[in-house]
């Protein structure tokens, strides 16, 4: 099959297939797929014009949305987060657009950023199984037994869905908003973070992300959890409702604004839909398989193909 916009050609079956593996992988990890099908399109599909960026953020409008809704409907989406990580991404991928159009329109550069960028997120998956990275998140730790030591008392004595019997500490309740500091609670807990400080964070991520061509979930979240000290059942939600609007404004930028004659930048709409296909069901089945596999195969697995993916792409700079 033959996708005009991308100008290449393939199987149907396949880009929802890679999708679906790679998503059901990576969402037992905690993070995006979309980091990992940018690097397939231009490796391996050779799909390496500006447009793939755009495309990459279609994978995300079509594969998040059921992951936003059950946040909603459990009651567990942070909205002061949630719109703080909007307002700061939003100026900054309008900046990453332009970085990518003027700056990294040359598949060699673009693929030194990518390789960058997956540098980080690979470390950062290996760091997280250390000791001293565990040693860390003590308290959330305790927080995440709680939750599931409640929640399946909930399910012996309903024999229903936990979703439908959450108690209302499991709900997360803002304690107060301002320009200064957000506080809220979740599980009897406490917590709060400055706006300023979220508000940066989300605008340098959202520079990332428009470039590279996904929402930067996968790099906000881990930020959040580690500088913030949130608890990750709270994160996850904001991380995944800034990442899908942002993918909105991403497809935007790029299908609108004009860019240098020549130069494609439009999605290509039936492949990203594709990908996102594959992406809804493996989240799905990521999520449901999570608890047979240990968090820390996973993390080690996932942190050693990124690393050695990103090492490709940064020697090719130098090397060529």
């Amino acid at each position: 099959m033959y996708f005009e916009t991308a100008g290449i050609e393939v199987a149907p079956w396949i880009p929802p297939l890679v999708a679906l593996v790679v998503s059901f992988f990576t969402s037992m990890g905690g993070v995006s797929g979309a980091f990992l099908l940018l690097p397939f399109q231009m490796s391996v599909l050779n799909f390496t014009s500006p447009s793939v960026s755009a495309t990459n953020f279609v994978f995300n409008i079509v594969a998040i949305p059921s992951g936003v809704y059950r946040f909603i409907k459990e009651g567990r989406m942070a909205w002061p987060l949630t719109w703080v990580v909007i307002v700061g991404t939003l100026p900054g991928v309008f900046i990453g657009y332009y970085l990518r159009i003027l700056y990294l329109p040359d598949p060699r550069a673009f693929k030194l950023f990518v390789g960058c960028v997956l540098l980080y997120i690979g470390i950062r998956l290996v760091y997280e199984i250390t000791g001293k990275a565990k040693a860390s998140k003590a308290k959330m730790k305790a927080l995440e037994d709680k939750f599931r030591e409640r929640a399946k008392q909930i399910k012996d004595q309903q024999k229903s869905r936990v979703a439908s019997g959450l108690p209302p500490e499991a709900v997360v309740k803002t304690v107060s908003i301002s320009l200064k500091r957000v506080e809220y609670e979740f599980w009897g807990e406490r917590f709060s973070y400055s706006t300023i400080g979220m508000f940066i964070l989300a605008f340098f991520v959202g520079i990332i992300g428009g470039t590279y061509g996904i929402g930067g979930g996968a790099i906000i979240a881990p930020f959040c959890v580690a500088v913030f000290h949130l608890p990750v059942y709270t994160v996850a939600g904001a991380a995944l409702m800034g990442t899908f609007l942002t993918s909105l404004l991403g497809v935007t930028f790029y299908s609108v604004i004009p860019a240098k004659a020549g130069m494609v930048t439009s999605p290509d709409w039936l492949l990203g839909f594709l990908f996102g296909i594959g992406g809804f069901i493996g989240i799905y089945l990521g999520a449901r398989f999570q608890k047979f596999v240990p968090q820390k195969f996973i993390k080690l697995m996932l942190g050693t193909i990124i690393i050695l993916l990103a090492i490709k792409y940064i020697s090719q700079y130098f090397l060529k």
